[in-house]
């Protein structure tokens, strides 16, 4: 897939996973992976990015199969940034498939 296409999407992706419960940074990587294939190295600046920016809090949470683990969990600021891109994202994928539409079956 192309690179630009992904990392236009990834946010919007961290977003949307954690909208439903908070995880962990290797957690949000796996279950990004098994639909778009991303590096580990490209979800953690982003997540501490967003973080800075208030969208996330993190905590830390024992783990039986090694150490701590630090959980994202979404902020009130942070759903409503996350609806703005879904508006965002809907609009720009409904335009771009009126093009495809019309470029590929004139």
């Amino acid at each position: 897939m192309n690179v630009q296409f992904k990392k236009g999407v990834l946010e919007l992706c961290v977003l949307a996973l954690l909208d439903k419960k908070d995880r962990y940074g290797y957690e949000l990587v796996q279950a990004i992976s098994h639909q778009i294939e991303i590096s580990e190295g490209s979800v953690y600046p982003l997540l501490r990015r967003l973080t800075k920016e208030e969208y996330f809090t993190t905590y830390l949470q024992e783990s039986t199969e090694g150490p701590s683990r630090k959980y994202y969990k979404l902020t009130e600021k942070g759903r409503i940034y996350l609806q703005e891109l879904l508006l965002e994202w809907n609009e720009f994928t409904n335009g771009v498939n009126e093009l495809i539409k019309e470029g590929v079956n004139p």
